[in-house]
């Protein structure tokens, strides 16, 4: 029997190698990137889960200069998708901020299409799970929350609903919402400096005003008039169109922030309880 030279074992070695490091390579998660293109997010399934039986979605938009990874470590959010027994997804924005329309210049990555950024996650994760497309939500604070809010007119119901947390489209606000009717809940703090409830100017920007936004989304979808709805620590008012959709904006009594439990509630109301 012949030996193979050191020569040949050696590249043997490396082939198995690489090959032995390829699925580690394609592996993403809570601490390492899904790549998608030139793009990322990053992934948490709920504990037990492979991912192999049907998986519904919470896919979360960072605010202003925050990262995948930030939303990732938040332990709260981390353990509201434990609680649904979903998947989290946490988005990345191509730059400092996200490609809103009418965003601040400086930040804006103008080349951004977020849509069809969007679109491409929920392909990628489609691949690596087995995924319950009737059973997805998008939510974002702060500027991702305004993200969130052209999302929902670039691709209503596609998902379940939307739910933005402090903030609403940059001025001005569009006279249109393409795809509604749609889902959605907003929720903002009667306090809030940071994002008011009517905006405010970001140098040469401008905030859009949240009233506006929901008034010009129920005029699009053809939403009935409002209706206060009974809703512990907030004060929600209710719009419902012919087909059922829901349109609400809820108030809460402090600043900017973002309580889980929001989420919990949109979740509850829009997607259905937990499977």
């Amino acid at each position: 029997m012949t030996r193979a030279a050191p020569g040949r074992r050696f590249r043997a070695l490396i082939v198995l190698a690489l090959l032995l490091a390829a699925p580690m390579a394609s592996a993403c998660g809570v601490e390492s990137d899904c790549r998608v293109g030139a793009r990322s997010y990053r992934l948490m399934l709920p504990e037990g889960r492979d991912g192999s039986a049907p998986t519904g979605a919470l896919f979360f938009l960072h605010g202003y200069r925050g990262t995948s990874e930030g939303v990732m470590a938040n332990a709260a959010l981390r353990a509201l998708a434990e609680e649904l027994g979903i998947a989290f997804v946490a988005l990345q924005a191509a730059g400092d901020e996200w490609n809103a329309p009418g965003a601040p210049a400086q930040d804006r990555p103008m080349n951004a299409d977020e849509a069809a950024y969007l679109d491409a996650v929920v392909e990628d994760l489609g691949r690596r799970i087995a995924l319950d497309r009737d059973r997805m939500l998008v939510a974002g604070f702060s500027s991702g929350a305004m993200m969130v809010w052209g999302l929902a007119c670039a691709r209503g119901d596609a998902f379940a609903g939307y739910v933005p947390v402090s903030g609403t489209f940059w001025a001005p606000i569009p006279e249109a919402c393409p795809a509604a009717p749609l889902n959605l809940i907003h929720y903002h703090g009667t306090a809030d400096e940071v994002v008011p409830l009517a905006g405010r100017a970001i140098g040469e920007a401008r905030q859009g005003d949240v009233p506006a936004a929901i008034d010009m989304l129920a005029a699009a979808g053809g939403y009935g008039p409002p209706e206060p709805v009974a809703a512990e620590g907030l004060d929600c008012t209710r719009r419902v169109d012919p087909a059922g959709h829901l349109l609400e904006l809820c108030l809460f009594d402090g600043g900017h922030g973002l309580n889980p439990a929001f989420i919990a509630r949109a979740w509850d109301l829009l997607v259905g309880p937990v499977r």
